[in-house]
């Protein structure tokens, strides 16, 4: 019989080992009703986690297994697999570039440019009509001059001298009522930080009727100007200017003035010019005066005293292959605006374009960048700076006086529009010329350069429409497409960016267009 305090004993042996049963339960199947004890008798709450007595980590292949392996015969021949096929690769990437460069078209070397050549020229030949404060006004209104892509600034003739008297010469001193010589020094040097070359004319006898007084006072008069050339260069000028060139290169003392500016040239040296002015000589004779006098630049009349399309397009292909030497104006060897003979803004505009895709350097004078006009005969007009002063809101507005602010406005955006295109583009600064039609009062022409776009001009300044059938005579490698792309216009009637056929285009009266298409290959 067993007693009672063995009952008790036994009772609770089982209930310990229902508590070791439950714990050693999966824990998802644990109870987890609360933290009191279940009805059965269970404990609830407690979850037993398993630690792993040992953790396993891998650490990879020591250094004497790895060289084991590698040296087995199949990691052999798989680095030698892969070594063959990246040189294979490699000389086959080596040889599409060889491949390439062989077939593909070389470039052709850019001609030799020096800053003459690289965008239009400015001439201020009245600095008081220019700006009321004389050539300190010149150096304020640089920031102008520089919007318009200018490369050269040709100034005065500024020098003291009285009509038709050598013996009043002195060309190394300013005009007191223009400015003093420290004036024009200031100059020069704001006008070289923004890249303006400045060319001094020295035309001895400038007031007077002839630029060199009279053939006897030639050879003296050539010395002074030597001295002064010397003496200006010396300060910074980059050039100098005379006119009656025909005159100055008889001189015995010519080569002297040549030296003065043109010597010591070297590569690593800023090039000074020497440039020149002819009136009334044929286009031959213009060539020739090119290829004796030895100047840089020759600025001649024959525009205005040609007017028709078919002489004028001859000039063209008499001179082409001079480019670099050749300046063309019209009214600029006068030193007279533009506008006196482009009559209209229309014309002004249509002169302008044909100036800037010309075989040559432009040359303007001052005003021209806005159609200025002479007034009442005047030989220098009145500068006017105030066009993008736009009338007050509610004042009184004189309509004619407001229409011809917004036409120089006009003007002017067309201008620097031409000048920045003209920079840019290797065909219209550099490139070779082709005429392709002409008439009494039209002309057209291609201007290309080797893988550069391609330019046509066509221009009619007849008072009538003209239609204009344009032709390119047998050439090795330049073809002309059937069709272009309008690039810019002054006739309503072609929009830009629109294309037209080359062989019938009809331009209204006064009217310009510029066309463009790509090089081909």
């Amino acid at each position: 019989m067993c007693n009672k305090s063995d009952l008790i004993m036994n009772k609770d042996k089982e209930i310990d080992m229902k508590d070791v049963e439950l714990n050693e339960l999966d824990p998802e199947k644990q109870p987890m009703t609360g933290d009191g004890q279940a009805a059965s008798g269970e404990k609830n709450g407690s979850v037993k986690l398993k630690i792993p007595d040992d953790e396993v980590t891998f650490t990879g292949l020591s250094k004497e297994e790895l060289m084991r392996v590698a040296g087995t015969p199949g990691w052999v021949r798989t680095r030698w697999v892969l070594l063959l096929l990246f040189w294979l690769g490699w000389l086959g990437m080596l040889a599409g570039a060889i491949v390439i460069i062989v077939q593909a078209p070389r470039c052709k070397p850019i001609p030799e440019m020096n800053w003459w050549n690289k965008g239009p020229l400015y001439q201020i030949s009245d600095v008081d009509a220019f700006s009321s404060e004389g050539i300190k006004g010149v150096e304020a209104k640089l920031d102008n001059m520089n919007s318009l892509k200018l490369k050269g600034l040709i100034l005065g003739p500024i020098h003291t001298v009285d009509p038709g008297q050598p013996n009043t010469l002195k060309l190394t001193d300013v005009d007191a009522a223009k400015g003093k010589n420290d004036d024009l020094v200031d100059l020069v040097v704001k006008a070289h930080t923004m890249g303006i070359s400045v060319v001094l004319d020295l035309t001895p006898n400038y007031p007077g009727g002839t630029p060199w007084f009279n053939t006897a006072n030639v050879d003296e008069v050539m010395e002074k100007v030597t001295a002064a050339a010397e003496f200006w260069l010396s300060l910074g000028v980059d050039g100098i200017k005379i006119s009656g060139l025909t005159v100055a290169t008889n001189s015995v003392d010519w080569s002297k003035l040549q030296a003065a500016v043109q010597g010591n040239r070297t590569e690593d040296t800023k090039k000074r010019a020497l440039m020149g002015v002819v009136e009334h000589m044929s286009t031959v004779e213009v060539s020739q005066m090119l290829n004796t006098s030895g100047v840089d630049l020759i600025l001649s009349d024959l525009l205005e005293k040609k007017n028709g399309g078919v002489e004028r397009i001859q000039d063209m292909d008499t001179l082409h292959s001079q480019q670099r030497s050749l300046g063309w104006g019209l009214g600029a060897a006068q030193q007279d605006q533009l506008s006196k003979i482009a009559a209209t803004p229309a014309l002004v505009r249509l002169y302008q374009l044909l100036l800037f895709t010309m075989p040559g350097t432009p040359v303007f004078t001052y005003g021209d960048e806005i159609g200025l006009q002479a007034e009442h005969g005047e030989k220098s007009p009145k500068m006017v700076w105030d066009i993008d002063t736009e009338p007050a809101k509610g004042a009184a507005v004189n309509e004619t006086v407001e229409a011809e602010r917004k036409e120089r406005v006009a003007t002017s955006k067309w201008f620097k529009l031409l000048s920045d295109l003209r920079g840019k583009e290797h065909s219209l600064l550099h490139g070779d010329y082709y005429p392709l039609y002409s008439s009494a009062s039209s002309l057209s022409f291609l201007r290309l350069w080797d893988q550069s776009e391609r330019y046509i001009t066509a221009v009619n300044w007849g008072a009538a429409p003209q239609t204009l059938s344009l032709k390119l005579a047998p050439t090795e490698g330049v073809e002309l497409p059937d069709m272009a792309k309008v690039k810019l216009t002054t006739d309503s009637s072609l929009k830009e960016d629109s294309t037209i056929h080359l062989d019938n285009i009809t331009l209204g009266p006064s009217q310009a267009i510029l066309l463009q298409f790509p090089y081909t290959g």
